[in-house]
């Protein structure tokens, strides 16, 4: 899992750097492993519209309270959920846990939407899983929006902060 997002960023010429660890599962226990790592951290929401017909990838600053009305709204859903670890592993070849929008590289068909959040893509570097938890790879922001972009998946930069309103 992990080789095939090493062997994408090194065809692409974006640089990074690995930083192998203990598993990982919350934002929590990731503070205590790798929150030394400089750069933006993140948590990453799998989730499905109502009827299941449409997935979305919410990648958001670590910390950041993610309201699921205001990003129902932004997508103009009427209901949002969290995706089972069945439709996880359809779409993103991945399990609950290991997360990441390296993932995307799975989802051929570009069937999930990526929602990026804003405040995460100000900082000058980031960090993800490399799709397994035990692990986390630390790229330029600009290196990870050439990614994004090689892929061609549909993504929206969107400020995830603030009231949701009714």
């Amino acid at each position: 899992m992990k080789d095939a997002v090493y062997k994408i960023l090194d065809t692409l010429g974006i640089g990074y750097m690995v930083t192998e660890h203990e598993a990982a599962f919350t934002v929590e226990q990731a503070d205590g492993i790798y929150g030394h790592l400089k750069g933006g951290h993140s948590k990453n929401l799998f989730l499905r519209n109502k009827k299941g017909s449409q997935h979305y990838l919410v990648v958001a600053e670590s910390h950041r309270p993610v309201d699921l009305k205001k990003v129902r709204r932004l997508l103009g859903e009427s209901n949002l959920s969290f995706a089972s670890p069945q439709r996880l592993m359809t779409h993103l070849g991945l399990t609950p846990g290991s997360v990441s929008p390296f993932g995307l590289l799975h989802d051929t068909q570009r069937h999930v939407q990526v929602l990026l959040d804003g405040a995460l893509m100000e900082h000058d570097s980031l960090n993800f899983h490399p799709n397994v938890n035990t692990a986390t790879l630390t790229l330029s922001t600009a290196g990870f929006r050439r990614f994004l972009a090689h892929l061609g998946h549909r993504v929206r930069e969107v400020e995830l902060d603030g009231e949701a309103g009714p």
